[in-house]
C-alpha cells in the first residue's frame, strides 16, 4: 500500500494519494471579497491537483463552506466560471463558522488521478 503526502506539515497535508484518489485538505484563498477569496482558493485546488498528477475534470466530490449563506450566489459565480462543464463534481454547500474572520469560503476536493 503506497500514501503519498504532499507539502506535509506537522498538522497536516496538503493533499494526500491513496489508491487512485486525491485528497485535499481544506482549502481556503485571500482577499477581501467571497469572490476574491474563492477565485484565489480555486487556484491552489488547481496547483495542488497538478502537483498530484490530476485536474479538475476529474474532481469527484467538493464540500463547499461559506461563512454567510448571502455569499452563496457571487462564490457560486466563481466557480461556475471555474469548473469543468463536461465533468462537475458531487458537491455540497453549506453555511459554517470558518477558522478564522477573514476566511469568507472553504473547499475540500477528492479527486481522482
Amino acid at each position: 500500500m503506497t500514501i503519498t503526502r504532499l507539502e506535509k506539515g506537522p498538522r497536516m497535508s496538503q493533499a494526500v494519494i491513496h489508491n487512485g484518489i486525491v485528497h485535499l485538505a481544506g482549502q481556503v484563498g485571500e482577499g477581501a471579497t467571497v469572490a476574491a477569496q474563492t477565485k484565489d482558493m480555486l487556484a491552489r485546488v488547481d496547483r495542488l491537483l497538478a502537483a498530484s498528477g490530476t485536474d479538475k475534470s476529474k474532481i469527484l466530490t467538493a464540500l463547499v463552506w461559506v461563512a454567510n449563506a448571502g455569499d452563496v450566489a457571487a462564490m457560486n459565480a466563481v466557480w461556475d466560471a471555474w469548473v469543468d462543464p463536461e465533468n462537475p463534481p458531487a458537491r455540497a454547500c453549506t453555511e459554517a463558522r470558518l477558522v478564522a474572520p477573514k476566511y469568507l469560503v472553504e473547499v475540500m476536493v477528492t479527486a481522482a488521478l
